[in-house]
This record gives C-alpha cells, sequence and structure tokens, in this order.
C-alpha cells in the first residue's frame, strides 16, 4: 500500500514552508537578542554590574530570549497549518490531516491496543523516531501514549496513515523527554495496521 498519496507531497512541501518561515522568524528574533547583548556586554558599569556579573546576567537573557524565539517558531508552525491542506483541528490545538484515506473500516478507541508504523519529526524535519527505520511496527496501547495519540488515532480506520501535528502540551511538555527538548511541537505519520481482538 501506497504510504502517502500523490496529493500529499505538494502538500509535505508547503508544510516544509511553513517550517522554513517559522525557523526565519526564530533566526531574525536571535539576531537581534544578540545585538543587544553585544551592546550591554560593551559596556557592562552602565547596570553598576561588574564585568563578571554582566556576564552572567547577559548569558541568562540570552537563554531566556532563546527560549522565547524556540517557543514562537513551535507556535508558528501549528498557525501555518491550514484547513485548505486538508488539516483538521481539534482541542487543544492538535492538528491532523490523511495522507492515505480509505474510508471505512474499525476506528480504534482510547482502550484499544494498536499496530502502527510510524515516524516523529520535529518541525524542521529531523526525526528523533522512527518504526520505519528500524523496519519493525510498533504495538502499543493507546491509553499509555501521549495524548495527541490517544486523540487522533481514533480518527483513523485501520489501512489509513494520518499526518499529526502535536503541540507541546499534547505531547512531552515543558520539560521534554529523551532527545525531544521541552516545548517542542512534534509531526508525526502514523499507518494503522491493525487493532487488537478485531
Amino acid at each position: 500500500m501506497t504510504h502517502i498519496s500523490t496529493k500529499s507531497g505538494a502538500m509535505g512541501a508547503a508544510i516544509t514552508g511553513m517550517a522554513a518561515i517559522a525557523l526565519s522568524i526564530a533566526a531574525s528574533g536571535a539576531a537581534l537578542a544578540q545585538d543587544g547583548a553585544a551592546d550591554r556586554a560593551n559596556n557592562p558599569q552602565a547596570s553598576g554590574q561588574t564585568p563578571a556579573e554582566a556576564a552572567e546576567a547577559e548569558a541568562a537573557a540570552a537563554a531566556e530570549t532563546q527560549a522565547r524565539i524556540y517557543l514562537n517558531a513551535q507556535q508558528a508552525y501549528l498557525a501555518g497549518l491550514q484547513t485548505s491542506d486538508g488539516w483538521y483541528t481539534m482541542e487543544g490545538g492538535l492538528r491532523w490531516r490523511y495522507l492515505e484515506y480509505v474510508g471505512r473500516g474499525e476506528r480504534p478507541t482510547a482502550a484499544d491496543t494498536v499496530t502502527v508504523h510510524y515516524a516523529g519529526t520535529f518541525i524542521d524535519g529531523e526525526s528523533f523516531d522512527s518504526s520505519y527505520e528500524r523496519g519493525q511496527p510498533a504495538t502499543f496501547p493507546l491509553s499509555g501514549l501521549i495524548p495527541a495519540w490517544e486523540m487522533a488515532i481514533p480518527q483513523m480506520r485501520v489501512g489509513e496513515t494520518i499526518e499529526i501535528a502535536a503541540p507541546a502540551d499534547l505531547a512531552y511538555g515543558p520539560r521534554g523527554r529523551g532527545p525531544i527538548p521541552g516545548g517542542a511541537t512534534l509531526v508525526f505519520k502514523v499507518e494503522l495496521l491493525g487493532i487488537a481482538g478485531r
């Protein structure tokens, strides 16, 4: 079975463009923050601090600015996903759309155990997890997964493939987990292969 429809290639290109816009916004903000940091570093006495105190305060301010820029880019990516490109919106800002639509067959519930192939990436397309790369589908109880999966996978039928764009609040939150940083918007391709017991 084809995992991604012909139409999804054009949609994927549009989403890549959205990621580029979000990253461009982040880069512009970072440049402005660096300019301001340089100005303050050249004149630490203006704030009544020693050079060491000024450097420490500057590092903290820069880290805070970078975190804000990062979070803004994550939100900008989600805001760029349009209904006209097939995206559905659910509670909490979760976005999902069909990549391969069947339109018939059984749907799982949040209480079911499902077998899926999936790939997870950040908004810039960098992969952090993929059953496709391992060459082995995964079987999970939906109730033990991130909220985004619990919400989106019951929308699909066996044989269908969807794309999920999960805001951090429905993924790994402000702290992150493993290779996933806090506040990250995550993008998943999920192919539903089966539902246990059905």
